[in-house]
Order: C-alpha cells, then sequence, then structure tokens
C-alpha cells in the first residue's frame, strides 16, 4: 500500500512529471540548435585551424564563460524580465525553458569544443590539402568523427537541463522540483521529497543509459 501522501499526489507528480519533459525538451532542443554551431565555431577558429580567428574566439568565448558563470539560480530570477517579454509570464515550465534554454546553450558549446578537439589533427590537415572548404571539412569530417563525442555532450546536458528544472520549481517554473517544493519541503513531507529523488534519480539513470547506447551505436572505431 502506498503512504496517504504519495496516493494523494500521484495526478500531481505524473503532471510534474511531463512537464519536466516538457521543459528540458524545448530547451534542449535549443541549446543544439544553438550550441552546435557555437561549439563549432570556438573550435575552428582556434589557433592554427583552417578558420583561424583570434577576435571571433575571444569574443564568442567570453560570452559563452560569462553564462557558463552565473549560478542558474541567478540566472533564472535575472532573466524573469526577458522570460515576461517572450512567454507573456514568469511561472510555468514554458517560462522555465526560457532560462534553461540560455543556460544549456554555452554548456552544450563548450562540449561540443571539446568533443571537436578529440578529432585526430591529421584528418583535418589531409582535408585542408585536398582543397576542402571550410563548410565540408565541418560537414563531412568534423561532426561526423565527432559524432560519438557529441551524443555523449548531448547525454550529460540532457542530465545537467533534469537538475536545472528542478531548481526552476523554486520560482514556480513547474515539474518535479516544484512539486517537491509545494508538497514535501513546504508540508514537511518526507515521502514525498523521497519520491521526487527517486523519479529523477530514474530519468537520470534512463537519459544516461539511452545516450550510452546511441553512442556506442554510431561509434565506428
Amino acid at each position: 500500500m502506498l503512504p496517504d501522501s504519495l496516493t494523494a499526489i500521484l495526478p500531481e507528480l505524473n503532471k510534474a512529471f511531463l512537464e519536466t519533459i516538457y521543459m528540458v525538451g524545448i530547451s534542449l532542443a535549443i541549446a543544439i540548435l544553438i550550441g552546435l554551431p557555437l561549439g563549432v565555431l570556438l573550435f575552428v577558429t582556434d589557433k592554427g585551424l583552417f578558420l583561424q580567428n583570434g577576435f571571433i574566439k575571444k569574443i564568442v568565448g567570453f560570452v559563452v564563460n560569462m553564462v557558463r558563470s552565473i549560478p542558474f539560480i541567478i540566472l533564472l530570477v535575472a532573466l524573469l524580465p526577458l522570460t515576461k517579454l517572450l512567454t507573456g509570464t514568469t511561472i510555468g515550465p514554458t517560462a522555465a525553458s526560457v532560462s534553461l534554454s540560455v543556460a544549456g546553450i554555452p554548456f552544450f558549446a563548450r562540449m561540443v569544443e571539446t568533443a571537436l578537439r578529440e578529432i585526430d589533427k591529421g584528418v583535418i590537415e589531409a582535408s585542408v590539402s585536398v582543397g576542402a572548404s571550410p563548410w565540408m571539412i565541418i560537414k563531412d569530417v568534423l561532426l561526423p568523427e565527432a559524432k560519438p563525442a557529441v551524443i555523449q555532450a548531448v547525454t550529460i546536458t540532457t542530465i545537467s537541463l533534469v537538475a536545472y528544472s528542478a531548481m526552476a520549481g523554486i520560482v514556480g517554473g513547474g515539474g518535479i522540483g516544484d512539486l517537491a517544493i509545494r508538497f514535501g519541503y513546504y508540508r514537511y513531507d518526507n515521502t514525498v521529497m523521497i519520491t521526487t529523488v527517486v523519479v529523477l534519480i530514474c530519468l537520470v539513470q534512463l537519459i544516461q543509459y539511452t545516450g550510452d547506447i546511441f553512442a556506442r551505436v554510431v561509434d565506428k572505431r
């Protein structure tokens, strides 16, 4: 038999779980869409590479590092005006997705840059020597070679966004974190707190397991 407090919040738990998936899904999509090109740009503009550009490298690197250095809870509050402008509200999972996306973009960009650095420089030099264009090198050499590492980067970013989404509950962002605060912390109900933690642990384990499988499948080495 489930405890009465847990039985009573099961509908809320289901709703909160879906809200978490919704928040993470939106922010992950935006992080990949913007963070992947940023990560590639950070790599190819580095010293000694085919699009070397110290100015762009420093500017983009500074912005990425600046956003990454801000604790998420502070970023969450600081972006409330932008969130209000974009979504028309500052509460709920859609509103929380704005801050999650801003936090996810630089994190994923650095992960992509790290993944690209693992590629053998000889492969890149060979592509340049045969006259391949920068776009061809990025599309046909860099991204295919780094695919397993990029998938792992997506996995790690997803897990980080799940953790961030739990913090979004502090400002009414919805999701499992919001449920834990409202029904667990404020009501001093340890059963609810433990349940939400277990749900998050299971979700993270599932994400990591799925990411590892995909990374192994695409790894041709």
